[in-house]
């Protein structure tokens, strides 16, 4: 980690700068840069591997709440110039709804909002349900040993999400693969962007005067009545598009965790009991690499004694502030009964997850299918080996080989 110095902000001279190279980590280990700046103070600095300058850093579970739900902090100016940031690739879209600010956020949210309510979700859980048994039934016929996250972490969310989005049967493969890449920090997402930006102003367009619920005729809609322009519509989807990649990669982390400690494994299997590990288990979970979006200060905001200036940008950490133990005593220990568990694992404020219902929807669906239906479920190979991925902003097993009875 590097040191820096600038001006004073309110009598004080500012915190250092510090190098967060964001490594890439195996198995569920908290990343200990992160873990460091935590314990230097509520407000760090860091600079990040790509893009220019330092930002802030927020990482108590009482800032991060705050400075997320504050408009005194908008994530649209992030998109007029370069920031620090984790991957080489990342370019803000002007008019996406990741990077609107209210109330313009609202306006962009509300043609899709319908499609991932809690009522929604419920008329999809039937349908889900028969999808993942289709191919948790391939997986029985086939016999043990089976890669989990080849044939049922990786496949189950996307079909779930394209169903969702209305992506048709022939073209789920090609989207599929764009997501993967734009996910990535390997090199390739411009290119996958374009691609898919592409087919979705297409399909877009086709839907112009659909009557259905899936959220590509909701745009399409919305478009013709003039409410969005084409390209927040593009804006729109593609994030929401990619959320599969992420249902995939948190539960593969969960199911390791089960596979790997006997003790939550066996509450796991008490249906009654499980709700509430499954909370504990995404508050514990370091679901992402490095940090999400970054905010820019729209005005000075004094906190902590700190001033952060107009037009300084503003990191939030989730990972950090569900470990805060001003909030979750002993925040390292996975304590399926810890109650409250106010974790902001689906994010906070305005863009709390959209997809939220739905990835806990599957979430459930997944852990319920796979130990009911596989009894005796373990590992096929020592944890040591279990292989996890590399450059990436989703952390997560690239496969989970399992054996059962």
């Amino acid at each position: 980690m590097t040191e820096e110095t600038t001006t004073t902000f309110t009598g004080q001279a500012p915190p250092p700068v510090r190098d967060w190279p964001v490594p890439d980590l195996d198995g569920t280990v908290f990343d200990p840069v992160l873990a460091e700046l935590m314990r230097e103070g509520p407000l760090t600095r860091i600079r990040l591997p790509y893009g220019e300058g330092w930002a802030w850093l927020a990482t108590r579970h009482e800032d991060v709440r705050l400075i997320t739900n504050d408009p005194r902090f908008g994530r649209a100016g992030v998109t007029t110039r370069q920031v620090t940031r984790t991957a080489p690739h990342f370019e803000p879209r002007r008019g996406s709804l990741a990077w609107a600010d209210p109330p313009d956020h609202d306006r962009l949210r509300k043609p899709v909002a319908g499609a991932f309510t809690v009522a929604a979700m419920k008329r999809m859980r039937p349908r889900a349900r028969r999808m993942l048994d289709a191919l948790v039934d391939g997986v029985v016929a086939d016999g043990p040993p089976a890669d989990l996250v080849e044939r049922v972490l990786e496949p189950f969310p996307v079909a779930v999400v394209s169903e969702v989005m209305g992506v048709p049967a022939a073209d789920r493969e090609q989207v599929h693969a764009w997501t993967r890449q734009i996910l990535s920090t390997s090199g390739g997402a411009e290119a996958a962007e374009r691609g898919l930006d592409g087919w979705i102003r297409d399909t877009v367009r086709a839907r112009a005067a659909g009557t259905g619920d899936d959220v590509y005729s909701l745009l399409g809609a919305a478009v013709a009545r003039g409410e969005i322009g084409e390209e927040e519509a593009v804006g729109l989807a593609g994030p929401l598009q990619t959320g599969g990649e992420a249902v995939t990669h948190i539960c593969g982390q969960l199911l390791y965790l089960l596979l790997t400690r006997p003790e939550l494994m066996e509450r796991a299997l008490d249906a009654e009991r499980r709700v509430p590990l499954l909370d504990e288990l995404l508050r514990h979970i370091p679901h992402r690499s490095g940090v999400g979006p970054a905010r820019i200060a729209l005005e000075d905001v004094d906190l902590h004694g700190v001033r952060i200036a107009e037009g300084e940008p503003v990191y939030v950490s989730y990972l950090a502030a569900n470990r805060d133990p001003d909030v979750f005593p002993d925040p390292d220990r996975i304590d399926p009964d810890r109650e409250p568990n106010p974790h902001l694992a689906f994010g906070n404020g305005p863009h709390f997850c959209t997809g939220a219902v739905l990835a806990r929807l599957q979430t459930e669906l997944l852990v319920d299918t796979l130990l009911r239906r596989l009894a005796g479920l373990r590992l096929a190979v020592p944890a040591e080996e279990v292989r996890w991925r590399r450059r990436t902003m989703i952390r997560g097993p690239q496969a989970l080989p399992c054996r059962w009875d």
